[in-house]
């Protein structure tokens, strides 16, 4: 179930007007970033009083996909039929544009079920982020020792996938506004295959959200820019080159559309 987009696809409205602190900030980045900030404030003291669920997520996710709407941001989302009837964990594995993606995914998925990320260690470590991070019971790797970070993955998302918890995959090394094939790899189709579980590719275009020189996550906004979300189909791993070719054509696919 979704509470916020019951229906297969999403269109922002056209005549969806922007904020009135967004117009005072005279069109910088400066509200909607305040705004992100403030929303993971409130969750932070969300996960103090061990509140910080995954209705608590979504919520942030819905507030702060309204605000991206409010600062003129124009969604296109499609394949929302292909995530709802889940009855059963999978493997969702993305491109990863910007941190928008990352932030969002809390409002797209289904509720109840239960969703982790892998992610950097060195996140869980942010002052006020880090703990509601932690709160969404990641996977947490050190990008150091590529062996030890797949053992990881395969072991710690294994057990979760069997407990009933999808994992998020961005198997891309940092996030990149350019799509290169080479340099996604194939871990999420690792975990898929070994834990038996279905696997659904995930397009996102999501350059609307700069990535920033300083701080990554606070860039400007490029306000002409659409932003899309597209789910696939799920599909089981029998063969895992096939299966990883047909992730990276589903999203160049997309990307390639997104483009025209």
């Amino acid at each position: 179930m979704n509470p916020y987009f019951p229906h297969d696809s999403y269109q922002t409205p056209a005549d969806t007007p922007c904020h009135w602190l967004d117009r005072l900030a005279m069109g910088s980045r400066a509200y909607l970033h305040t705004y992100v900030i403030w929303e993971i404030i409130k969750g932070r003291w969300l996960v103090g009083k061990n509140q910080y669920d995954r209705a608590a997520w979504a919520a942030t996710a819905y507030a702060i996909f309204k605000m991206v709407e409010g600062c003129n941001g124009r969604f296109q989302i499609s394949g929302l039929d292909n995530i709802r009837a889940l009855g059963h964990p999978v493997v969702f594995i993305s491109n990863h544009m910007s941190s928008m993606e990352a932030n969002l995914f809390g409002c797209l998925l289904p509720q109840p079920r239960e969703v982790s990320f892998v992610i950097k260690e060195s996140l869980t470590r942010y002052p006020i982020f880090g703990p509601v991070a932690e709160a969404l019971a990641p996977i947490t790797v050190g990008r150091r020792n590529p062996r030890e970070d797949l053992q990881k993955v395969l072991s710690e998302g294994g057990y979760k996938l069997q407990n009933g918890r999808s994992i998020i995959l961005f198997p891309q090394h940092t996030r990149t506004a350019t799509f290169v094939p080479s340099e996604f790899n194939s871990l999420g189709i690792k975990l898929a295959k070994r834990a038996d579980v279905p696997v659904i590719p995930v397009a996102v275009k999501t350059d609307f959200l700069g990535n920033g020189r300083y701080l990554r996550d606070f860039g400007s906004l490029n306000r002409n820019k659409p932003i899309h979300f597209a789910f696939g189909t799920p599909f089981s791993v029998k063969n895992s080159k096939q299966a990883h070719h047909h992730v990276l054509n589903f999203i160049q696919h997309h990307l390639d559309n997104w483009q025209m």
